[in-house]
C-alpha cells in the first residue's frame, strides 16, 4: 500500500469529519469510499487494492486501526505487539511477524488508551502494566515504557466468538469421550475441581466446557482478572472482575476481596478463572465451607506440581504449618485435570487425578486417566488419554448425587463393582 497516498487520505478524512461532526458508520463509510475514488492517486488501484484502501482508513477512526484485520481473522488466535512497527501473529499454530506497523508510537499509545478506557481501566508511565478485554471477550495484556524497553507492548489473546463446548474439544482430539463423560459427571456430582497447565494450554476453554454440565438452576458466581469466561447456559450467574488502584493508588479490589465478598451473596458454586497468589487460602476455605461444585484454574506443570504450587500460594500470606495447608487442599480438592501444549502445538488432557488424601510426606494422588504416547515419527504427537482402571477412593459426593463416575462396564475390578453397588442401592 502507497503510504504516501494513505497519509494524505487520512488527513483529509480527519479535516472532513472535524466539518461534518459525528456520523454513523455507514455514512463515516461512504464519505472514505468518496474520497479514495475521486483522488487522482488512487486511479492506478484496482478495485481490490482500493477496498483495501478504505478498510484501513475506516479502522484507522473506528476500529483498532491495522489491528482490526486481525481481530476479523478467525484462524488468528494471538496478536504481539512489539512496539509500534513489529506485530506478530499466531495463525493456526503458527507464529509469523506481519509487515504491518503502526503509523507512529502515538498512534499506538492511543489505540491502548482507548482499549483500556472502555473497561474502565488505566495505564500510564506510573502504572504501566494493565489487564483489559475487547468487547468481543478477547484478553489484552499491556506493557508500556519505562518497563518496557522498546516502545508499547500488546498481547491480544483472542477466543471464539462461541464457547467450545465438550463435543467441540472430543472433536478436536483435546481428549476421549470417556474422560468428557467422567469430568461431566463429576460436575454434576458437584466435585471440586482444579485444572491446570501451562500459558495457551487451554485452561480457560475447558473451564468454559466443564460449567455447560452445571445445572442451570444452580447461583454461580465467576471471579476474574480480567472477564474472559462465556457461560450462556447458566440464568443465575454473576460476574465480577478485579480492579486495579487509582492514581493515588486507592480503590484496588483483588481477587481475594472478590472471593470473600462472594461467600455474602449466596453462591451454590464459585468459579476463579486463575489463582496466582494469596486469595488460594480463601478459596480452599470456600470450598471446604459449603460450595462443592467450585472450578478453578492455575500454572502448574502437572497434578502434583499444581498442589505443590498451591501450597507456595497459602504459604505466601500466612503462618500457617505446612501439614495444615497440605490437610486443607486434600480436603478441598477432589479432581484435578492438566492439560498441555504439545510439540505439535495440539493442546490435550494430560491427566485427570483424584485427589485421595494425603500424608506428612506428600499428596495421595490417585491416577484415572493418563495421556499414553504412541510413536509418531513425523512431528505429530500420536496418543490416547487412557483410563488407568483404578476405581474412586473418595465416593460421598457421588454417592451422595446418586451419580456413577463411570459408565457400567463388563471388566470391571472387583473393588470397582463394590463401588457400582454402592451408587445402585444409593439410588
Amino acid at each position: 500500500m502507497d503510504e504516501a497516498l494513505y497519509g494524505s487520505l487520512k488527513q483529509r478524512i480527519a479535516s472532513l469529519l472535524d466539518a461534518h461532526g459525528h456520523l454513523d458508520d455507514d455514512r463515516f463509510l461512504r464519505l472514505i469510499e468518496d474520497e479514495v475514488w475521486k483522488d487522482d492517486r488512487a486511479r492506478s488501484l484496482n478495485a481490490r487494492e482500493k477496498g483495501a484502501v478504505i478498510r484501513r482508513l475506516f479502522h484507522s477512526f473506528r476500529g483498532l486501526d491495522v489491528l482490526q484485520p486481525l481481530l476479523d481473522d478467525p484462524a488468528i488466535t494471538e496478536i504481539m505487539v512489539n512496539g509500534h512497527e513489529d506485530i506478530f501473529v499466531e495463525k493456526e499454530g503458527e507464529m509469523f511477524r506481519t509487515g504491518l506497523r503502526f503509523d507512529s508510537e502515538e498512534r499506538l499509545e492511543h489505540i491502548i488508551q482507548t482499549i483500556v478506557g472502555k473497561v474502565n481501566r488505566s495505564v500510564n508511565t506510573s502504572s504501566p502494566i494493565a489487564d483489559a478485554r475487547l468487547p468481543d471477550g478477547s484478553r489484552v495484556h499491556v506493557v508500556l515504557p519505562p518497563v518496557s524497553l522498546r516502545g508499547p507492548i500488546v498481547t491480544i489473546r483472542k477466543f471464539p466468538p462461541s464457547p467450545l463446548s465438550m463435543d467441540d474439544l472430543l472433536e478436536r482430539g483435546a481428549i476421549t469421550p470417556e474422560a468428557a463423560e467422567f469430568l461431566r459427571r463429576a460436575v454434576r456430582a458437584r466435585c471440586n475441581m482444579f485444572i491446570s497447565g501451562g500459558t495457551g494450554a487451554g485452561k480457560t476453554t475447558l473451564l468454559n466446557a466443564l460449567s455447560q454440565s452445571i445445572p442451570e438452576q444452580e447461583r454461580v458466581i465467576t471471579i476474574e482478572d480480567s472477564a474472559e469466561l462465556q457461560m450462556t447456559n447458566i440464568p443465575n450467574l454473576v460476574r465480577m472482575e478485579t480492579r486495579n488502584a487509582n492514581a493515588e493508588g486507592k480503590g484496588r479490589i483483588s481477587i481475594r476481596d472478590l472471593i470473600r465478598a462472594s461467600l455474602r451473596m449466596r453462591p451454590d458454586r464459585i468459579i476463579v478463572g486463575e489463582v496466582r497468589g494469596a486469595e488460594a487460602a480463601d478459596m480452599l476455605q470456600a470450598m471446604n465451607t459449603g460450595h462443592a461444585g467450585s472450578l478453578c484454574t492455575g500454572h502448574g506443570n502437572s497434578c502434583r506440581d499444581m498442589l505443590h504450587r498451591l501450597e507456595t500460594m497459602v504459604l505466601m500470606d500466612s503462618a500457617i504449618p505446612l501439614y495444615a495447608v497440605r490437610q486443607q487442599i486434600a480436603s478441598a480438592i477432589d479432581i484435578l485435570v492438566h492439560l498441555s501444549r504439545l510439540r505439535d502445538r495440539s493442546r490435550r488432557v494430560m491427566e485427570i487425578c483424584e485427589l485421595a488424601g494425603c500424608t506428612d510426606e506428600d499428596y495421595r494422588l490417585n491416577p484415572l486417566f493418563q495421556f499414553v504416547e504412541t510413536d509418531g515419527g513425523d512431528g505429530q504427537v500420536r496418543g490416547r488419554l487412557e483410563r488407568t482402571g483404578n476405581g474412586l477412593r473418595r465416593t460421598e459426593k457421588w454417592r451422595l448425587a446418586g451419580i456413577r463416575p463411570f459408565p457400567v462396564e463388563e471388566s470391571l475390578s472387583f473393588d470397582e463393582q463394590e463401588e457400582e453397588q454402592v451408587y445402585e442401592t444409593g439410588r
